[in-house]
């Protein structure tokens, strides 16, 4: 005997594995970050390939962030572990969002992404302020070092987990 699943029962198991993925991401991170204290510049680059790994299960979510936040993580890890000369930091940043939008144009190709999607522009209007604010040292002596720290991805994995888990019951 068969039976028929909804679309919408298959898109609510996705958006639930999703919500606990990321709060599984969210505890191990914050648990990490708690016992081992790691000195490694890992916070972004680890949040961008946790929302690229919760973004596989559905796609429709989190693969603008993920992509994105992933290569521009990449080259925040290499500019802090002096693999990248400070001279040669913002065009890897540049070239690092550039290939990033490459992968979004890619991802809306094949249906993943919509056209009208103003989240790629928003991640890097922050990037941006992020980066001025850094500059004119306006932001709080602590705030590096807590963004390239493993609290910083748990903190967003468990805010991430917890409002996909309350809104997993609407299709997106």
């Amino acid at each position: 005997m068969s039976q028929k699943f909804s679309g919408f029962a298959v898109t609510h198991a996705r958006n639930l594995r999703q919500a606990y993925l990321l709060l599984l991401f969210g505890l191990i991170c914050l648990l990490l970050a708690w016992l081992l204290h790691p000195s490694s510049p890992v916070g972004v680059l680890v949040l961008g390939g946790g929302l690229l790994i919760a973004g596989l299960l559905n796609p429709y979510r989190l693969m603008i962030g993920g992509w994105l936040g992933t290569l521009v993580g990449l080259a925040v890890f290499l500019f802090f572990n002096h693999n990248i000369p400070g001279g040669q930091v913002f065009p890897a940043y540049i070239v690092a969002i550039g290939v990033g939008l490459i992968g979004i144009g890619i991802m809306s190709r094949r249906g993943y992404v919509k056209a009208g999607a103003i989240s790629p522009g928003l991640i890097v209007l922050g990037i941006g302020i992020v980066e001025v604010l850094l500059i004119a040292n306006v932001l709080p002596s602590g705030f590096l070092p807590f963004v390239l720290s493993l609290w910083f991805p748990g903190i967003a994995f468990v805010l991430l987990g917890l409002r996909y888990l309350a809104t997993s019951g609407r299709v997106t």
